[in-house]
């Protein structure tokens, strides 16, 4: 009974049927209209179908899709990607302090900083030992300058202690605006030169650090002889790579006013001993 009742609904749906529209005054037919009932269900599904389409397409296509509630407009979009890439911008930044207050502690503890040590490793491939011994020019510039600074270094009595601390020069020409004062965090003098003035090396050495921070801008960090450190900070450009020997004189950076703790245009020379600050007018006649 059941089957010859679904048989019979099945029939039922191609059953014709008529649809007229009759005058009301005279009852003469002025429409009509043939259909069934699987007429009607295929008419009304595919116009669902089509309308579903056409809102899908309105959507995703047009900018109808921004009064949908929960849906974001163009500004909130580009918000979004503005913050993304600001949030990029600062894990770049705080890496990169990390990696310099790293160096840092390591650099202070007498070791190599890891930055550095990967440099070297990953582009420097040295074929041969590095000569250490100063050039004869190196010589004759330290010969002149002795004698005209004779008693510049002012570091214990003995001959003896004076002769294993190297001969400084001055990083660049100009003033101190800021001495050495470790009581207010200062561990360094400021130096105030002309403008794209060259930063030298006091000394010959090994550059184990080259980098930018967003406090000290582009610093530069020698390791010389006898346990002495000399850091260079808030420069334009740095001209050296970590893992390259200088020599006394050579070029190393541009002074400038890079980072946010600067003032102005000037050089933030410090001077260390096996990890520990020295005020490098003690040093160094400026």
């Amino acid at each position: 009974m059941a089957a010859k009742k679904k048989v019979k609904i099945f029939k039922n749906l191609w059953n014709k049927y008529r649809l007229s529209i009759f005058n009301e005054e005279n009852y003469e037919e002025v429409w009509q209209l043939r259909l069934s009932r699987m007429n009607v269900i295929v008419f009304f599904g595919g116009f669902s179908i089509l309308l579903i389409a056409l809102v899908s397409v309105l959507i995703a296509f047009t900018p109808l899709r921004e009064f949908i509630p929960g849906y974001p407009d163009s500004q909130t979009r580009k918000g979004y990607v503005k913050n993304a890439l600001k949030v990029d911008s600062l894990e770049r930044v705080v890496a990169q302090w990390q990696r310099y207050y790293e160096d840092i502690n390591i650099l202070l503890n007498g070791g190599e900083p890891l930055t550095g040590r990967q440099t070297v490793i990953d582009t420097v491939k040295p074929t041969a030992k590095v000569e250490l011994s100063p050039s004869e020019e190196d010589s004759l510039l330290r010969m002149q300058i002795e004698s005209d600074e004779m008693f510049n270094l002012s570091v214990g009595s003995s001959t003896t202690k004076k002769s294993n601390i190297p001969f400084f020069i001055p990083p660049v020409k100009g003033i101190i605006t800021n001495k050495y004062n470790p009581s207010k965090n200062h561990y360094g003098v400021d130096l105030v030169a002309g403008p794209n003035e060259g930063v030298l090396a006091i000394a010959k050495g090994t550059v184990i650090l080259s980098t930018w921070s967003l406090e000290t801008g582009y610093t530069i960090a020698i390791q010389h002889e006898e346990g002495f450190l000399s850091v260079y900070k808030h420069n334009s450009k740095l001209l050296k790579r970590q893992g390259e020997f200088v020599n006394s004189g050579d070029v190393i950076a541009i002074i400038g006013n890079s980072g946010e703790l600067t003032t102005g245009p000037h050089l933030h020379f410090e001077l260390w001993h096996h990890g520990a600050t020295v005020d490098p007018a003690k040093y160094i006649k400026f």
